[in-house]
């Protein structure tokens, strides 16, 4: 087999890895609320997530162009430099989650990818003002403005409700949450799958396979992306979940509500105009303008500022992982970098999934009370008593805490 030929089979795979790690890094953007408010029961919010993301993953390609096209240089793209950027995206989002942290896996495979740039080439192969424009200012505005909106959204939730009985309204809400929270997972398709499908057509461009004038990926890959990203999400990512929906504010279903059509209102925006926007960052602005926008209400300001750090060294970690990739595979060279670079991947990602079975997260104490921080108080040994929703439902699943 031609050298070439392997390495665009290892990075098809290693793109779509990453984008099952998106998957269920990111379920939590559009779940955590409703299975925090008991509004869903964890499986079935998991399940109607991963349908909805895969039809959004169908319904555009503009994101995917952007990614393709607008970050770096394209006529300097290799197959071995896509494959260390991936590196890059596929750690940072596994050690993110280990740790419960809502990061953004979009900015884990843009920095993957940069880090491998400037390796490969210094800084010269980087579209500094795409990564500026198209990346890091809507990610920045974006969280301001869904932490305003959702605000606004759950005051005005208040307000308008004032004065009713709360069992009536919060049973009214929770079944509107299950709409709006199917709202965000198709937006999460329309712009999360994408990129992985953007990353893919960069390797077939680099292959030669798919000119480098073309607009949009190929079937295959739109089809691949949509089926991973979907599997990850129905996998569940309770770590994450349960950080966003239990750690960050004590959410009731109005707030829930509000966030997570603030939410879908901000993605859906960026998804049309091409933005490669982190839905993670729009959705925890949400959560935290929710909690800012309930009289009474109060965010854990000490856990938003760990998210907080978390965003800020995505990018330059995540990058220094895509350079060291790329710098084995590169001077190793042929069969044997390859093959060393995915094998450090695979021994990497398995290290990390064993360390996460010692304070296991699931289904059944996925809303157990916060005591501090991820793992505090639960019980992992039996359904949660403590849980609002019905937590022993699919009790024999499969899931990646």
């Amino acid at each position: 087999m031609d050298i070439q030929l392997f390495l665009l089979i290892i990075v098809v795979v290693t793109a779509l890895a990453f984008d099952f790690t998106n998957g269920f890094h990111d379920t939590a953007n559009a779940m955590a609320t409703s299975i925090a408010s008991g509004a869903l029961k964890p499986k079935t919010a998991v399940a109607l997530s991963a349908v909805l993301n895969l039809i959004g993953a169908f319904l555009s390609t503009t994101v995917a162009a952007t990614i393709a096209k607008g970050l770096i240089d394209s006529s300097i793209v290799s197959l071995e430099l896509v494959f260390a950027g991936l590196v890059g995206g596929v750690v940072w989002n596994l050690l993110t989650w280990l740790f419960g942290i809502p990061s953004s896996s979009s900015h884990a495979l843009i920095g993957g990818i940069i880090g491998a740039t400037i390796a490969a080439v210094g800084t010269r192969g980087v579209i500094w003002s795409g990564v500026m424009s198209k990346a890091i200012i809507p990610a920045i505005v974006s969280v301001f403005v869904a932490l305003l909106v959702g605000a606004c959204a759950t005051w005005a939730v208040f307000r308008i409700t004032r004065g009713l009985q709360k069992d009536r309204t919060e049973a009214g809400f929770r079944r509107g949450q299950i709409g709006s929270a199917s709202l965000v997972s198709l937006a999460h398709g329309t712009n999360d799958a994408q990129k992985t499908m953007g990353i893919i057509f960069l390797a077939l461009m680099s292959y030669g396979s798919v000119s480098k004038s073309a607009a949009v990926p190929p079937m295959w890959v739109i089809v691949a992306c949509a089926i991973a990203m979907a599997t990850g999400t129905y996998l569940g990512g309770w770590r994450i979940i349960r950080t966003l929906g239990k750690g960050l504010v004590e959410i009731t279903s109005p707030q829930g509500m509000a966030a997570e059509s603030s939410s879908a209102a901000v993605i859906l925006l960026s998804a049309h105009f091409g933005y490669a926007l982190s839905t993670t960052q729009v959705c925890t602005g949400s959560v935290m303008g929710s909690g800012l926008g309930k009289p009474g209400g109060e965010v854990r300001w000490g856990v938003a500022g760990r998210m907080a750090v978390a965003w800020l060294v995505t990018l330059p970690l995540a990058g220094l992982v895509g350079a060291v990739t790329y710098w084995i595979v590169h001077y190793i060279g042929g069969y044997p970098g390859a093959v060393v670079g995915f094998g450090l991947l695979v021994a990497t990602s398995a290290a990390i999934y064993v360390r996460s079975r010692k304070n296991k997260v699931d289904q059944h104490n996925v809303n157990d009370e916060w005591k501090g921080d991820l793992t505090a108080g639960l019980d992992e040994n039996k359904p949660s008593s403590g849980a609002k929703v019905g937590a022993t439902a699919g009790s024999d699943d499969v899931s990646v805490g």
